[in-house]
Formats: structure tokens, sequence, C-alpha cells
């Protein structure tokens, strides 16, 4: 008798299927991850071209912050003086 009332409780699905932004925000979730997925088993099979694609992403992302720092820096005043 005690198992009956044990069984008769939540079985872990919602009444009532996602929709709307829970839906869309599941759907993203869910390829966000498959992606991930993919470039962790991408850059397994390939070691070296995983390393030089981030070591040129970080070099161009370097030279396009320091152009920019220059850039906005006061073009009248030198630093050192």
């Amino acid at each position: 008798m005690a198992n009956d009332e044990l069984s008769a409780g939540f079985t872990g699905k919602p009444t009532e299927p996602p929709t709307g932004v829970r839906k869309i925000a599941k759907v993203a979730s869910g390829a966000v991850g498959r992606e991930a997925n993919a470039v962790v088993v991408g850059a397994a099979d390939h070691p070296c071209t995983a390393t030089g694609l981030a070591l040129t992403v970080g070099a161009i992302a370097f030279a396009v912050g320091y152009t920019m720092g220059r850039s906005s820096s006061e073009k009248g005043r030198s630093y050192w003086r």
C-alpha cells in the first residue's frame, strides 16, 4: 500500500510544453550546445589548426584594440614630456 502512494506523485514532465520565449530559449541553448560540441571535436581532431586560429584571432583582437586605444588618445599632448 505504501508503494502505491509513492508512485502517484510528480512524473517529471511539465503540465504543458514550453511556448514562446521558453521554447526559443530551449532551442537556442540546444543549438549552442551542439555547436560547442562540434568546436571541441574539431579542435581535438586538429590541435595545431585550433592553436593557430586561436593565436591569429588573439593577435588581430590585440591589434584592433591597440589601434583603437591609440586613436582615442589626445592628439596634441604627449604622455612623456
